[in-house]
């Protein structure tokens, strides 16, 4: 069945964002959702578009299965070794296991000092590189103060609602605010941590590279600014970013992210070391030589993208205003045809994707978060086939 995402406008975010700026995670409403998005010019060196194998221009998605529904507010993700899913809820403040094979859920607990509002709350989950070691769970969430990284233990030998154990604090002092909290966190090939954030609703911080707010963020899993970072004993990343919740390297470990827009363009962008993705100066793509162009963009109201994959040759992004998935097929960081859209308003609101092995991805809907219209066993996991 198809459904469209209801549009509703935050009374508090209006205190924070422009007139121009909308309520959902993106920009105001672009075109009509049928118009193929723009191309703007890669950063492959000539050795990446020679001696890389191109992915098929056109691909296809298959849904396996419902791997579970009943969630409330998902949003962060994360694959255990033995094929179960961690799924975090915004709202609830509280991580569930899914059984992989019969969608059973169990709750661990609830991450104690999360503060939910507006776009806030329980956001991007990450399991340890060290997990079969140590059984640490990385958060990230919105406290009462600012937005923040823990980790926890989780101790599968207690009892349901009590196994986790007391958040140790990562990183501190992520800006917070009622819209544009980042919230996507992810270890590296490198085993190192990158946080994508956002600058809370105060465009000025994302020029600052003093600032945490609207970067992308690397450092070691102790929380340090990790070695060989761009600028000295900093956590910073990369800047100039509006709002980042989608993190993916591809198969030579070159990282991607997904950034929401505000009026005009969403973005997909190579991310480099050191480099400055141009908001609030620039949206979308630029001629000024200083910004480092998207690897592609998006009107706001056919994609809003928030989570991202890699698999297959190929970039998947979760859209939730524009309610469908889109595959972006590359050659080392440039697109190497033009994005295809798949599952269109028939699922609601996707909020995160993750490879689920060989052509499979999993696939969290969002349609419980306040600006979706949920239907009987929202929200729901999927199991995809792709190509």
């Amino acid at each position: 069945m198809q459904r469209r995402a209801v549009t509703a406008v935050l009374a508090a975010a209006a205190l924070l964002l422009t007139a121009g700026c909308s309520s959902d995670d993106g920009g105001s409403p672009g075109s009509d959702g049928s118009a193929t998005p723009s191309r703007t010019t890669g950063q492959a060196s000539p050795s990446e578009r020679t001696s890389e194998e191109t992915p098929p221009a056109k691909g296809s998605v298959k849904v396996l299965r419902t791997v579970t529904t009943g969630l409330s507010t998902p949003w962060g993700l994360a694959p255990l070794p033995d094929g179960d899913l961690l799924v975090s809820s915004r709202d609830e403040a509280t991580i569930t296991r899914v059984d992989g094979k019969t969608g059973r859920k169990t709750e661990l607990g609830e991450v104690p000092g999360v503060s939910p509002s507006g776009e806030g709350g329980l956001l991007g989950i990450a399991l340890s590189p060290e997990y079969a070691s140590d059984h640490m769970i990385y958060a990230y969430f919105t406290s009462a103060s600012d937005n923040r990284v823990v980790r926890m233990i989780y101790d599968e030998k207690k009892p349901s609602g009590e196994q986790l154990g007391a958040p140790d604090t990562v990183l501190r002092g992520i800006p917070k605010g009622v819209v544009h909290n980042g919230g996507r966190i992810a270890f590296g090939p490198d085993k190192m941590l990158y946080a994508g954030t956002g600058e809370s609703g105060d465009t000025g911080l994302s020029q600052d590279r003093g600032s945490l707010g609207g970067k992308i963020l690397r450092l070691t899993p102790e929380g340090e600014p990790a070695p060989g970072n761009p600028f000295p004993d900093s956590p910073v990343y990369t800047y100039g970013h509006r709002n980042v919740q989608g993190l993916a390297w591809d198969g030579k470990q070159r990282l991607f992210a997904a950034e929401f827009g505000q009026n005009t363009w969403d973005e997909l962008n190579a991310i480099k070391p050191g480099d400055n993705y141009g908001w609030p100066e620039a949206e979308g793509r630029s001629d000024d030589g200083g910004f480092h162009n998207p690897v592609d963009q998006w009107t706001t109201d056919e994609a809003s993208p928030s989570g991202i994959a890699y698999a297959e040759g190929s970039i998947w992004m979760a859209g939730l205003r524009g309610e469908r998935l889109w595959r972006i097929p590359l050659k080392g960081t440039e697109a190497s045809a033009d994005p295809q859209a798949f599952l269109t308003e028939e699922h609601g609101r996707l909020r995160t994707v993750v490879p689920a092995g060989e052509n499979r991805l999993w696939l969290v809907t969002s349609n419980t978060d306040g600006r979706g219209n949920p239907e009987d066993g929202d929200d729901r996991i999927l199991e995809l086939e792709v190509s």
